[in-house]
C-alpha cells in the first residue's frame, strides 16, 4: 500500500515537472474564475489568453501580476478587469501559464 502511494506521488511530481506546473496553474486559474471572462483562444469579456501571450514577454511579468491583483482598465478596451483576490504567487503562476501558451 505504501509503495503504491509513493509511486503515485512520484508520478504526480514527474508530471508536474514535465509540464512546468502548467496543469496546476490552469487548475488555479479555473478556481479563481479567470475562465469566466477569458478563454485560451477567443475573446469573452476580456482578451483571449493567446492574445495576451502574444502581446507580452517575461519582462512584463511584474506588471501583469500587478494588473491581475489590482485590476486594470483601458488596456484591451473600455471594460475594466476588477482586482482579483489572489496572492502574488498565484498571479505570477497565472501569468507564466499565459505566457507559456506562445511556446
Amino acid at each position: 500500500m505504501r509503495i503504491a502511494a509513493l509511486a503515485l506521488a512520484l508520478s504526480v511530481n514527474v508530471a508536474t515537472a514535465s509540464d512546468g506546473g502548467l496543469k496546476e496553474a490552469e487548475t488555479l486559474m479555473k478556481s479563481k474564475n479567470c475562465f469566466t471572462c477569458h478563454a485560451i483562444d477567443k475573446k469573452i469579456v476580456g482578451p483571449s489568453f493567446n492574445d495576451i501571450s502574444a502581446k507580452y514577454t517575461e519582462e512584463d511579468i511584474p506588471a501583469l501580476v500587478h494588473k491581475i491583483m489590482r485590476g486594470t482598465k483601458g488596456t484591451w478596451g473600455p471594460i475594466p478587469m476588477p482586482p482579483n483576490p489572489v496572492s502574488a504567487e498565484e498571479a505570477e503562476s497565472a501569468v507564466k501559464f499565459i505566457l507559456k501558451l506562445k511556446d
